[in-house]
C-alpha cells in the first residue's frame, strides 16, 4: 500500500526558520502544537491515553515531534492530519515557545502556534491508541480543569491562546468546512 502524499505546508511565522536553526544548534529536538479555536471560542484538545510514555493522561494539543529533515510546518502539517484527519491552512501567531526534557534524557523545544484547518470538525479522527478523550472546550471547562491541580500546562497554554485572541481585538476563524 503506498503511502499518503504528504501535507502541504501553509504560510507560516518568520519566527520558524530562526527557531528551528537554533534548535539545531543547540541540540534541541523541536516540538509542534497547534492551539485550534472553533467559531464559538471552544479549544480542540484531546486527553493522552495512561499507557503513553509522556504525559500520560493529560490534556494535549494537536501536535507532535519534528521528524529529521521536515520543517516545523510540514511537521504541524502532518500530526494535524495524522491526529484528526483534518488538514493545516494557515499557520497563526505563535503562542508560546519553551523547553521541556520528558525524563528520558532528551531535551526538546516546543513551538505551539494559533492554527487554521479545513475538514468536518465535528468529527476528529482520533488516534484512539493514543487518545482516550477529545473535543471541543470553552473558556468556562477549560478554567476548572486548570483549576483541578493536575498536570495543566496544554489547558494553560489553551486559555493563553484564548486571551490573546481576545486582546487582538480580532477572532479569525481557525477553521473552515
Amino acid at each position: 500500500m503506498s503511502s499518503p502524499p504528504p501535507e502541504r505546508c501553509a504560510p507560516h511565522p518568520r519566527e520558524f526558520d530562526t527557531i528551528q536553526r537554533r534548535a539545531s544548534a543547540e541540540g534541541v529536538r523541536c516540538v509542534v502544537g497547534a492551539v485550534l479555536v472553533n467559531p464559538r471560542g471552544e479549544v480542540f484538545l484531546q486527553r493522552r491515553a495512561p499507557h503513553v510514555r509522556l504525559f500520560p493522561g493529560c490534556w494535549d494539543i494537536v501536535g507532535g515531534h519534528v521528524e529529521v529533515g521536515e520543517t516545523l510546518c510540514a511537521a504541524l502539517a502532518r500530526e494535524i492530519a495524522e491526529e484528526t484527519g483534518w488538514h493545516l491552512e494557515r499557520v497563526g501567531d505563535l503562542v508560546k515557545v519553551f523547553d521541556w526534557e520528558g525524563g528520558d534524557g532528551t531535551r526538546r523545544r516546543e513551538i505551539d502556534v494559533l492554527a487554521t484547518v479545513t475538514g468536518d470538525l465535528e468529527r476528529p479522527r482520533v488516534e484512539h491508541d493514543k487518545f482516550v478523550e477529545a473535543g471541543w472546550l470553552d473558556a468556562a471547562r477549560l478554567r476548572v480543569l486548570a483549576a483541578g491541580g493536575e498536570e495543566t500546562g496544554m489547558v494553560d497554554l489553551a486559555l493563553r491562546a484564548l486571551a490573546m485572541r481576545s486582546l487582538a481585538g480580532n477572532t479569525p476563524p481557525t477553521w473552515r468546512r
